[in-house]
């Protein structure tokens, strides 16, 4: 059976505005997810999304919610480099950012699922969640560097 979701909650020490443009902007967007260049980000609901992954190519996402400052999501390929999310190939990552207001810290939740529906053969679909079981606690480390030690 392929797992479906990924799942990782972290508490940031920074508003939820804070989280919410680190997680938005182009320059901050494209350093803790992608290969340090800005993304291209059209910021709406079917909006596009394009990640420079260096070695990995060129990956388009669309946007699917985008309630500022609470939840961004997007859906993106699991396949070939540049390939546009479709039903059959892309998985759905969400952020929900919920204000600690005895603190000013953010809870950042994310959730990444979709794999066990993917058009991809079992085998590929299980390395793509592994791969990106990976690959989540790096990004979300380098987005918590950006809200906390970065000036805005």
């Amino acid at each position: 059976m392929i797992p479906d979701t990924i799942e990782r909650t972290v508490l940031i020490n920074a508003p939820r505005e804070r989280v919410w443009s680190v997680l938005t902007e182009p320059a901050f967007l494209g350093r803790w997810f992608g290969s340090g260049q800005p993304v291209e980000i059209d910021l709406r609901p079917g909006g596009l999304v394009v990640f420079d992954h260096g070695v990995h190519g060129t990956i388009p996402a669309r946007l699917q919610t985008v309630e500022p400052p609470q939840v961004l999501s997007w859906r993106w390929s699991q396949g070939a480099a540049g390939q546009e999310p479709d039903d059959a190939n892309a998985t759905l990552v969400e952020f929900t950012l919920t204000a600690d207001g005895s603190t000013g810290a953010t809870l950042l939740t994310l959730v990444e699922s979709g794999f066990a529906r993917l058009g991809l053969p079992a085998d590929e679909a299980a390395d793509r969640h592994r791969a990106n079981t990976r690959n989540w606690p790096g990004k979300l480390d380098r987005l918590c560097a950006d809200c906390e030690q970065i000036p805005a």
